[in-house]
Formats: C-alpha cells, structure tokens, sequence
C-alpha cells in the first residue's frame, strides 16, 4: 500500500489526473475539491509488483492549506501540482515543495507535473525552468494532460518505482 497525496493551486486539475488515473475519464465539469477527498486505485507494474495506492486529492484553496499536513504527514509520494499556463501555481508549487522538504515524510517521494500540456500554445511557465527547479530538489518532473491523458500514467507508476527500488 502506497499512501500519496497531491497538492497544489485550486484550478491545476489535480482532481482530473486523479479520475483520469482511478476511472480512465475526463470530468472538465468536475468539482472543486472541498477539504480532501480520498480514492484508491491498484496498479500492476512491469515486474508484475502490484501497487495499491491511497490517494489523498487536497483542496487547493488557500481556506484549506492549514489542513494539507494532515493528508501528506503520512505519506509515502506527493504529487505537485501546477498548471503550464499559471506562473502564479508553479509559485504555489514551489510552496508546496518547501512545507514537504520542512514537515514530510523522511524519504518523501516528490514528483512535481505541470498539467494542461495540451493548452502548450498558452503556455507561461517555461518546461525546462520546471525541470532544473526539479533537479534542484531532487523531484522527478513530467508534464502531463487530464484532458488527453498524456503522461497520467506514468506520474502513478514512477512513485512506486522511486520509492520500492530507488529508481526510476
């Protein structure tokens, strides 16, 4: 069983890529997430390891943020959230990246995913400032779309792997 949580600003998608990632569907009607709201979903790896994942989907209203510790405390991966057409969410990223390093787990698993790659003609927050803040901190990084599906995948499978074999 793998306990994660996502984190972000409110609007990201953060709840897409977890339906995305749990029911295979894109909900652009979807709801603002009020507190956190809890899904699991088990996942087979290449190696035939089977994943269990306990996911924790925060608000990302800033109402809200106080209560983030509680779902991330705990947990063994967190996924980071921002949107590429935001600078304002990759700073609240950035954010998000800090009170993990200060308050996470030891050994936290840290991906940070810029999201709506397929808005990239709109895009703000430039891929390889994303990356090198990434390495800097040593996160994985990957650019993904709720809307497409492109890369939800492989956000959920890369924190098993870190975490389980220490690779990627």
């Amino acid at each position: 069983m793998l306990q994660l949580v996502l984190l972000g600003d409110s609007g990201v998608g953060k709840s897409c890529i977890v339906l995305r990632f749990v029911r295979g569907q894109f909900d652009p009607t979807s709801k603002v997430t009020v507190g956190a709201s809890f899904l699991s979903q088990t996942l087979a790896l290449e190696d035939s390891t089977i994943v269990k994942f306990e996911i924790w989907d925060t608000a990302g209203q800033e109402r809200y943020a106080a209560l983030a510790p509680l779902y991330y405390r705990g947990a063994a991966a967190a996924v980071v959230v921002y949107d590429i057409t935001s600078p304002e969410s990759f700073k609240k990223a950035q954010y998000w990246v800090k009170e993990l390093q200060k308050h996470g787990s030891p050994g936290i698993v840290m991906v940070l995913v810029g999201n709506k790659a397929d808005l990239h003609e709109s895009r703000s927050v430039p891929s390889q400032e994303a990356q090198e803040y990434a390495e800097k901190n040593s996160m994985l990084f990957m650019e993904t779309s709720a809307k497409t599906s492109d890369n939800i995948n492989q956000v959920f499978e890369v924190c098993p792997l870190r975490r389980l074999f220490g690779f990627t």
